[in-house]
């Protein structure tokens, strides 16, 4: 009854310990492409072929639902997997609806117009690829009007995150946070568009100062998820839960270990 979590790297760890949170009793497959990570700085095709193979095998471990957590992957290749790719007995979700309906105060899976909301200005952090893609202005066009949202491509910030140097992520935060307001003076509120993103929130935060209302995306995922499972109990699957990644195992399981301040070891995919 496993459900497939996937990230390019480690962020989705921030997902994954959400969820088991919220559903203790639900055994997840994680999956991390870290011998191709980041994919942020990769071409819309490349994104899309990798995660179509992350998403296979996920697939192949008795995943009938796979959650994309990663904005990259759910903002360059999801809306295509999902048109022509996923098989009818399976589903692919990604991370950025949630979001969006808690920032504009929808219902999961209300779809009557869109309509004004309180936020006005939105600044968005995320990668070089997600920025680019503009999906998070796709998708909240669909709910929201009169929004006025200021994209900042953070690079580097999750290379630094892989690699531990967090003196360096945050240096790279306050900086791209610096950019963001030369652009957009006063933002209502904040995404932190990338799944790495939250373990530098109170980064994000201090440099936005206390007013901006920064949404991060771990918890709202896990409510959306506990929904979906709520209204589809078929899409549990099989399988037991693990941890599996394309790069070095060792390092991988180190590095998550330290992330989540709990044990965590993975096996090659």
């Amino acid at each position: 009854m496993a459900v497939g979590i996937f990230d390019s790297g480690l962020g989705g760890l921030t997902v994954l310990d959400a969820v088991e949170k919220r559903l203790p009793d639900v055994p997840f497959v994680y999956l991390a492409d870290s011998a191709n990570a980041p994919y942020g700085v990769r071409t819309s095709d490349d994104i899309y072929a990798l995660t179509c193979a992350a998403v296979t095998r996920l697939f192949d471990a008795g995943c009938n639902l796979v959650i994309l957590a990663c904005n990259t992957a759910s903002a360059a290749a999801l809306r295509r997997m999902q048109e022509s790719w996923v098989p009818p007995d399976k589903r692919v979700l990604g991370v950025f609806v949630p979001l969006i309906e808690a920032m504009t105060e929808r219902q999961w899976g209300d779809n009557s117009p869109p309509r004004e909301v309180d936020v006005k200005h939105v600044a968005l952090f995320a990668t070089p690829a997600t920025v680019a893609s503009r999906a998070f202005q796709r998708e909240l066009a669909f709910r929201a009007i009169g929004v006025d949202v200021e994209a900042q491509a953070c690079g580097g910030v999750v290379d630094a995150i892989e690699d531990g140097d967090m003196i360096l992520a945050e240096a790279l935060v306050r900086s791209h946070v610096d950019a963001l307001k030369r652009k957009m003076p006063d933002p209502d509120a904040a995404i932190l568009g990338c799944t790495h993103y939250p373990l530098m929130q109170q980064e994000f935060q201090d440099a936005l100062g206390g007013d901006v209302r920064v949404f991060s995306q771990a918890s709202l995922v896990a409510e959306s998820l506990a929904d979906y499972l709520l209204r589809h109990p078929d899409m549990l699957g099989t399988g037991a839960s693990d941890f599996l990644t394309t790069g070095d195992p060792r390092r991988v399981s180190d590095r998550a270990t330290q992330f989540l301040r709990r044990q965590i070891t993975f096996q090659s995919a």
